[in-house]
């Protein structure tokens, strides 16, 4: 009976580990949705106004290679849409604002190994990301192309050998340079989300 868990044992080991070896392939797509709206408030002479309102959505799916065991190299193309509003009769404000980002990140995530279903992981990049906003108050377009980096973590659940569920928090840093008035303007905008999604993997 000892044997029969034993051998058991090695076989399901066997099976959580095998789709992260040398020469698998990892697919997988994710995304995140948040709707916010802004803590500060405006007030005066008795009366207060709240600060605008941010929504947005986003959609990451990619592809990645494992080099060596449990380390992935791949890239991750990313889209995100934002829309921001700040309207208020009181104060004659009727602002909004949308913007779109497409990015392309080359990366390397690390899944460590823990002889369980879970597998916690790590990862960064450095890539290119290119972002259109579009001004309601200005009736402007205007588009911008700079340097992105991020960094990642979370964890995949495997619901079998090659089928994961994929929880995780991200943060990316995107900058842009421009000259207005022959004034040289780094512009730099920092961002943190949590995304979930489904992996699948193969050799």
């Amino acid at each position: 009976m000892k044997k029969l868990l034993l051998v058991g044992a090695f076989a399901l080991c066997g099976a959580m580990n095998a789709q992260m070896e040398k020469g698998s392939w990892i697919v997988s797509g994710k995304t995140g949705i948040g709707f916010n709206s802004a803590t500060s408030k405006y007030s005066a002479e008795g009366q207060t106004i709240d600060g605008p309102k941010v929504s947005s959505f986003s959609i990451t799916p990619s592809v990645g290679y494992f080099a060596i065991s449990n380390l992935a190299i791949g890239v991750d193309l990313s889209y995100t849409s934002t829309k921001t509003t700040f309207k208020n009769s009181m104060v004659g404000v009727n602002y909004e604002e949308n913007q779109s980002m497409i990015a392309v990140l080359p990366n390397a995530t690390y899944f460590f190994a823990t002889g369980t279903k879970v597998r916690p992981y790590l990862g960064a990049g450095v890539g290119y990301g290119s972002a259109t906003s579009t001004d309601f108050y200005n009736d402007s377009e205007t588009t911008k192309g700079g340097l992105l980096w991020g960094a990642k973590g979370g964890m995949v659940y495997l619901l079998n050998s090659s089928i994961g569920f994929d929880l995780g928090v991200g943060y990316n840093s995107f900058t842009t340079n421009e000259t207005v008035e022959s004034v040289k303007v780094k512009t730099t905008v920092d961002t943190f989300g949590v995304n979930a999604g489904v992996s699948l993997f193969f050799k």
